[in-house]
């Protein structure tokens, strides 16, 4: 009997490239630890800053985990927005908004702001 073991284990791991696909997925991952955090799909907007400088906005995200929500005054007006960390490593990677008080704001609800200086790019990637 063989025993197959990976070095790490994360909650989920996106699809990756096959020699027999023709093309790969792009995925997004934390820097600190390589658990994978999201598809390229998910990519809403990469016009967005954060704490430590630009940031990406994505409709969802995996292996995170997501602190208390509270009130931040941002760039964008005030929002109710909860800070989200790796399950893996602990590491905070950026905010979920919650909730936007402005309507002009309300598209950014239940999704996820991470941080540049947080993740990498896996796959795919020219």
């Amino acid at each position: 009997m063989v025993k197959m073991t990976r070095s790490k284990t994360f909650q989920a791991y996106l699809p990756s490239c096959f020699a027999l696909v023709s093309h790969c997925h792009r995925t997004y991952s934390c820097i600190h630890c390589r658990a994978h955090l999201a598809n390229h799909d998910e990519l809403i907007s990469k016009s967005f800053q954060g704490s430590q400088g630009r940031a990406y906005l994505f409709n969802s995200v995996v292996n995170v985990g997501c602190g208390p929500a509270e009130e931040r005054v941002l760039l964008t007006g005030l929002h109710a927005v909860a800070d989200f960390y790796c399950e893996n490593c602990k590491t905070t990677l950026g905010w979920k908004y919650e909730h936007a008080v402005e309507s002009s704001q309300k598209y950014k609800e239940g999704k996820y702001i991470i941080e540049l200086a947080h993740m990498i790019k896996n796959n795919g990637w020219d």
